[in-house]
């Protein structure tokens, strides 16, 4: 009875029908039974809760806003700042300018064996001598005029009396000094002339400030620009660093030519300057001289205005002389347009005159006299990453 019971106790485990898998020979996964040894079977994926129609959009439009506004506002004070320290980065701007354009120079003595750190000092000696010789040329000049300016006045005052003279008669007929009395009895011309001493002191410091921050800056541009030019290449990939240093050398390269193009026109027309003011009698040939060579640094308006000084110096002298250097002028800006600037810059830069024009007017506006002085550099480093980057290449070029 019991062997009987065996078969019957084991199919009753099952139950008929059951456990037989696909061919009836035993349980399998089919079935929905778990086998003794088997892994357990995963449980069928659950549908999600169903959200309320237009909950996920306005979780959605919420964080877009904030995101916008966030945005928004990041920008802002973005611009703001900038707006703030404009005239700071436009001092970093120029620092970095003059470190680029005077690296050919100490290139050229750490070539010759010395250590980059004399290279810097033999070139921030000389700067400072030009200097020191510039401010000798003009202080005493102008030091004279005040002195001739200030020893003038009392005969002026004699003048104003005399109805007979000049000054006498605008007088009678203007009434300058009753005029003048009146405005300062109410304080008009006193606050005027505090207002006026009070800015032109801020003016002078503000120079002064800007001149030692763009000497220091530049000195340590000039001391640290290859660690300085390696940090900046290790922010591109591996892959296109070689690239991109050959084209940032390339611009560098222009750069430092162009500026020293430019030092070589300018003192051609320094000299050029200093040679007429002693040939015509003009006053203060160094001092001139000097003051065109660097306002020549400035492409196009520069000899122009310094024409236009020289010409007023040399009314001291008699108004034929002046009409003759402003002729002068006019003649050298020619001859430097057309002869000396294209043979100075044939081996540094190849830019179209329309394109000079119109980046040194560009760059004037945004600012001023230093935007003006790096606009034709900036547009031979974007001419260079525009061949490099952006127009297509000729097959096999």
């Amino acid at each position: 009875m019991s062997e009987k019971a065996e078969p019957e106790s084991a199919l009753g485990e099952y139950g008929p029908g059951e456990g037989t898998g696909a061919h009836g020979a035993g349980p399998g996964p089919a079935d929905g039974v778990r086998t003794p040894g088997a892994p357990p079977q995963e449980s069928p994926p659950q549908e999600p809760p169903r959200r309320a129609p237009g909950e996920g959009r306005r979780r959605s439009w919420t964080r877009v806003g904030f995101s916008l506004g966030l945005g928004a506002t990041v920008a802002w004070l973005a611009v703001q700042t900038v707006l703030r320290v404009s005239s700071m980065l436009t001092l970093l701007l120029l620092s970095a300018f003059i470190a680029i354009g005077l690296e050919p120079v100490v290139g050229w003595f750490t070539r010759r064996g010395l250590r980059r750190g004399w290279a810097v000092a033999i070139v921030l000696t000389g700067f400072v001598l030009l200097l020191g010789g510039f401010l000798a040329l003009v202080i005493p000049p102008v030091a004279k005029e005040i002195t001739a300016l200030i020893d003038a006045v009392p005969g002026w005052l004699q003048q104003l009396h005399d109805h007979q003279s000049a000054i006498g008669r605008l007088e009678d007929r203007y009434h300058v000094v009753e005029k003048a009395k009146q405005q300062i009895g109410s304080g008009g011309a006193a606050t005027g002339v505090a207002g006026g001493v009070l800015g032109a002191g801020q003016l002078v410091l503000s120079t002064l400030t800007s001149t030692a921050i763009v000497i220091t800056v530049t000195l340590y541009c000039m001391a640290a620009l290859p660690v300085i030019k390696q940090f900046c290449y290790r922010f591109v990939a591996a892959s296109r660093r070689e690239r991109v240093e050959g084209v940032a050398e390339e611009i560098m390269s222009r750069i430092g030519k162009f500026m020293l193009g430019n030092l070589i026109t300018s003192a051609i027309a320094g000299a050029a300057t200093f040679g007429w003011c002693v040939a015509t009698g003009v006053p203060y040939a160094a001092a001139l001289g000097i003051f065109t060579a660097l306002m020549d640094l400035i492409p196009i308006v520069g000899s122009t205005l310094a024409g236009i000084v020289v010409s007023l110096v040399a009314l001291s002298v008699s108004l034929p002389i002046a009409i003759a250097t402003a002729l002068f002028y006019i003649f050298f800006r020619v001859a430097e347009d057309y002869l000396i600037v294209p043979r100075a810059m044939k081996f540094a830069v190849d830019v179209h005159p329309l394109v000079t024009i119109l980046a040194v007017l560009v760059g004037g506006a945004l600012l001023g006299i230093i935007g003006a002085l790096v606009a034709i550099p900036a547009a031979v480093a974007v001419g260079l990453l525009l061949d490099e980057y952006v127009f297509p290449k000729k097959q096999g070029s």
